[in-house]
């Protein structure tokens, strides 16, 4: 059987279970955030609001995202939605009332976002350790350890919890057992962002995105590579100039396309069986990028909103209303693009159009993960734990 033909035969097989994974932070590593944007962010004007964003329900998760901001992104699968914070609490509520359905305390640092998927809440520590929850009680289904600290949200596929950490090892955890299946190894440079990429995980393979701006599939039988590219090529005099990382998550189209953001780099689209490369456009994204028909949405470095074709990379529109406000990257709602900022506010752009059309404050302290939506329904939380539930009409 070709490599074509086992990855074409697991995009149709997976693609309506692979969840978007939760983001990056934009920090340089080893440095904590204190909530300030590194640039001077434009100022909110006044719009034509063609959108209302009505609280549904509010809820507090523990002590938020800690002083360090970590990417604890919540979850949702069915109608219950899954919260943290970092000092180890869990919570599920459902997702239509915010009635609480369980709280456990984990008594440890909860460092990653969080994966909901088959019955199981999967999530990872600042010690290394990935432990996997049962949705319906939040009884530990079983606890295993990673070479180190973990960012991004575990992803899963039939068989396998695909893991990669801060070090640049991807490892690959029996989900049944959390047992070590594999584990791959990367070069990492001597200056990353404080983050890593969010694996894409299928049943045939695993497409990763590095801090040495490479982009690998790894064959989940053994973690072996089938192929990787150079996608961001290092350039520059310092090593903060040189940061090519490949921190957001690649994204598969249902007929075998591959996008990929890079920092300092390129959006690139790839055919997914060969890494061939079918179109790149000169954009800096440290998020992943979202795919809606046959747009691919983009938010860069300095916060501006780009809708490309998806087909061709020509650019359809750009927003820069919200520039170096620090946006989350994009979530989609009825026909709405949904962004936090580092202000708290919740903002929705036109998918074709291109304008703000809707917006509202959850919270003061900020909102820099990534909103969780479900048809017209938006949960938000912001970096105090705030956890608020909207509805967009119309």
């Amino acid at each position: 059987m070709t490599i074509s033909t086992v990855i074409n035969r697991g995009i149709s097989k997976q693609l309506a279970r692979v969840s978007v994974g939760a983001l990056t932070l934009a920090l340089l590593a080893g440095c904590a955030s204190k909530g300030d944007p590194a640039f001077t962010p434009k100022e909110l004007r006044s719009f034509d609001e063609t959108s209302s964003l009505n609280t549904q329900w509010k809820r507090t998760v523990g002590d938020g995202l800690g002083h360090a901001r970590y990417p604890i992104a919540p979850a949702r699968e069915g109608d219950t939605v899954f919260a943290a914070d970092v000092e180890g609490v869990v919570m599920a509520m459902n997702a239509n009332s915010g009635d609480v359905e369980w709280e456990i305390d984990l008594d440890t640092t909860i460092s990653s976002a969080l994966t909901a998927i088959a019955g199981q809440v999967y999530l990872a520590t600042g010690n290394g350790e990935v432990i996997a929850l049962d949705q319906n009680d939040g009884s530990e289904s079983w606890r295993s350890r990673v070479s180190s600290e973990v960012l991004a949200a575990p992803q899963a596929n039939q068989q396998l919890l695909v893991v990669q950490s801060v070090d640049g090892r991807v490892t690959a955890l029996d989900r049944a057992s959390g047992q070590e299946r594999w584990v791959y190894t990367s070069s990492q440079p001597s200056l990353t962002l404080r983050g890593t990429g969010t694996p894409m995980v299928i049943d045939p393979v695993t497409f990763v995105g590095l801090a040495n701006g490479r982009l690998a599939t790894l064959d989940n039988r053994s973690g072996q590579p089938l192929w990787d590219m150079q996608i961001a090529t290092p350039r520059g005099r310092s090593e903060v100039e040189r940061l090519v990382d490949l921190s957001g998550q690649p994204i598969i189209s249902p007929d075998g396309r591959l996008f990929v953001t890079s920092y300092n780099g390129r959006v690139v689209a790839l055919e997914a069986t060969q890494g061939d490369v079918l179109w790149e456009a000169d954009l800096s994204s440290r998020h992943t990028p979202i795919l809606v028909g046959d747009l691919l949405f983009v938010v860069t470095d300095d916060s501006q909103v780009v809708a490309l074709d998806s087909n061709s990379g020509r650019e359809v529109w750009r927003n820069d209303d919200l520039e170096d406000r620090w946006l989350t990257a994009p979530a989609f709602a009825s026909g709405r693009l949904v962004f936090g900022d580092f202000e708290g506010y919740v903002h929705l752009i036109d998918a074709r159009e291109g304008n703000i059309v809707g917006r509202t404050r959850v919270h003061s302290s900020g909102i820099s993960v990534r909103p969780v939506t479900e048809g017209s329904t938006i949960h938000v939380q912001a970096n105090n734990g705030r956890l608020e539930t909207l509805e967009v009409t119309p």
